[in-house]
């Protein structure tokens, strides 16, 4: 071998080790779970029964870790999932997580706190409401107790946390007189910096995003998946549309005209009605008083029955149901855009809504009675089939899988992955941005 040959080795031996070395599958996903005192989350858990008056009783639902009881003694798949418990949920989850790491190696930091149980003592405390003073006492702890510097490195801007609520319920202004519903955790300035995962993300703040409502389907292995999946194939479609909700009661007196209303008096006229191919127009869950909450059977039978689930605005304009139905092929009618459209873009194709739903503005069917059932039976078969076909290739991304999941189904992303993947791309994206303002300040 000549010398110049040997030379150009010699220097190229460094660079072939580095390629030949394996890739770091943690490289810019290590997540450090902050340790938090356990009146943040497990003492909540502990008290449960306290929140009775205002929540029902929790006890029996914080079992199997935040999925709930099972439907049934002989369930594996389904469960009696309460969404605000998807903090603990979440949080068992990622103690399973591959990446976990110490503080000084963390991409971004987890902050345990079950802030939709803690809110409730904020909300209907001895003082009969402090809302203000929501999040203040972890804000002390995170700054006062912090030996790794976690909080000071970055100001908080590389922490998150669930918030198993509309970030609309931790919304209100802390100089609010007299005090209106929620609190306000997500208004106080100590808490700006900090990304905070919600049911449903207000449309200026950067540091929310919302993530989907947990349904009560939670698959621990790829065949138990596919076989729901296959059952929702070849589930008979007699039903053109349902809706399952409360609301919009059509004996109401002085009650202002409404979306809701609106569907419940076209539901109740068609209900009975066949039409081309559909043994009724319509058929109506009545979930007032809360009755569907814990009961998945109620509402998931006549989804599987029904070509079109409504999904009109309540209180806010995002719903559970929304994706109760996409996890029972049932295509997914919109009332605006918001409530979905504007919100989800980890887990639902912002681009390609019209794939897999319709979007029917409520303001034509309120105002000016636009009829909802020829709107959706002038949709071609093919294309419902197509848009069925789309609704179950995303189940897998909207569902929370059961934890302790086959190898083989950690391998198919869920809500949580793409969650986890979502916010770390945020924190990355965010401190970029900051390092850059630094640079230029500099110059």
């Amino acid at each position: 071998m000549k010398p110049h040959h040997i030379l150009l080795l010699f220097l190229l031996l460094p660079l072939l080790q580095i390629q030949s070395q394996p890739s770091d599958p943690c490289s810019g996903r290590r997540i450090h779970i902050r340790s938090l005192p356990p009146r943040f989350n497990t003492d909540l858990l502990l008290n449960c029964s306290v929140y009775t008056p205002f929540t029902g009783d929790l006890c029996p639902l914080i079992t199997n870790h935040g999925l709930g009881p099972k439907t049934h003694t002989r369930s594996k798949s389904w469960f009696r999932t309460d969404p605000h418990l998807l903090e603990l949920l979440f949080h068992h989850r990622l103690l399973e997580y591959p990446c976990l790491s110490s503080p000084s190696a963390a991409d971004a930091v987890f902050l345990p706190y079950y802030a939709a149980l803690d809110s409730l003592r904020y909300l209907f405390g001895p003082d009969v409401n402090f809302s203000s003073s929501h999040g203040l006492h972890l804000f002390d702890h995170l700054t006062h107790n912090d030996p790794h510097h976690l909080w000071s490195r970055n100001s908080g801007h590389d922490h998150f946390l669930v918030m198993a609520r509309p970030a609309w319920d931790f919304s209100q202004s802390p100089d609010a007189d007299p005090p209106i519903w929620g609190t306000s955790f997500l208004t106080v300035p100590e808490f700006f910096n900090v990304t905070a995962l919600t049911f449903e993300s207000r449309p200026w703040p950067w540091q929310e995003h919302a993530v989907p409502y947990p349904t009560s389907f939670h698959p621990a292995t790829v065949v138990r998946l596919e076989s729901w999946l296959a059952r929702v194939r070849r589930s008979r479609r007699t039903s053109l549309m349902m809706f399952a909700g409360g609301g919009g009661s059509i004996g109401a007196v002085n009650s202002p005209p409404n979306v809701r209303r609106s569907i419940r008096v076209e539901c109740e006229n068609g209900s009975g009605t066949a039409w081309e191919g559909y043994a009724r127009v319509c058929e109506f869950v009545d979930c007032s008083d809360g009755v569907c909450e814990h009961d998945p059977i109620r509402f998931m039978k006549p989804m599987l029955r029904a070509s079109f689930c409504l999904q009109p605005p309540g209180d806010t304009p995002t719903r559970k149901s929304t994706f109760d139905s996409i996890v029972a092929g049932c295509i997914p009618v919109f009332f605006e855009e918001a409530s979905a459209k504007a919100q989800f873009g980890w887990h639902l194709p912002e681009m390609d809504f019209e794939e897999f739903s319709v979007l029917v503005p409520k303001e034509e069917v309120v105002a000016n009675g636009l009829s909802i059932t020829e709107v959706l039976m002038g949709i071609p078969e093919e294309r419902v089939r197509r848009m069925r076909e789309r609704l179950i290739e995303m189940v897998p991304r909207v569902i929370y899988r059961r934890h302790g999941s086959s190898a083989e189904l950690r391998e198919r992303k869920d809500a949580f992955d793409l969650t986890v993947e979502g916010v770390l791309g945020k924190i990355k994206e965010r401190l970029r941005g900051l390092r850059e303002e630094g640079e230029a300040s500099v110059v």
